[in-house]
């Protein structure tokens, strides 16, 4: 049995009336397990008779879309050229020496996913670093420790 399958299953209901995309689905179901569990794509090809090929086909071609289940907090480095030569690199480094893990991945309590972007849109505010889509600019080794304190505490 799949968690939150009602929920699961009205999205499929809801999708079949109002004949929805299969992208927005997708978000749909990203927006209740902040992945796409196996077990529900199984089910939307079942039911809504979509090769499942074609549901991992969009779901690894879209950067949005994840397939592993991501930490509880979200962390995300700016790596674009303003970021880049304003201290982007220092920042990744310190993230991957203090959560122990690489960017990419999630740490082992799934506390902390870290990932890196090529942009933000935020260029003046570089270096950046988004935590749960909360923005903090001009970050620096000082801020960081403190934002880092601040989402372990919780």
């Amino acid at each position: 049995m799949i968690e939150n399958e009602e929920k699961l299953d009205q999205i499929i209901e809801d999708f079949k009336i109002e004949q929805g995309t299969i992208i927005g689905l997708m978000q749909d179901i990203l927006e209740i397990y902040r992945y796409l569990p196996e077990e529900a794509l199984q089910k939307i090809s079942s039911e809504l008779e979509i090769p499942l090929a074609k549901l991992y086909t969009l779901a690894t071609f879209y950067n949005s879309f994840r397939l592993e289940p991501v930490g509880k907090h979200h962390v995300c480095v700016c790596i674009g050229t303003a970021c880049h030569v304003n201290g982007a690199p220092k920042i990744v480094d310190t993230l991957e020496r203090e959560l122990k893990i690489k960017a990419g991945e999630t740490t082992e309590d799934n506390r902390f996913t870290l990932e890196t972007v090529n942009c933000l849109g935020a260029c003046a505010l570089g270096p950046l670093v988004t935590v749960d889509k909360e923005y903090h600019g001009k970050i620096d080794q000082g801020k960081l420790k403190k934002l880092l304190k601040k989402y372990r505490e919780d």
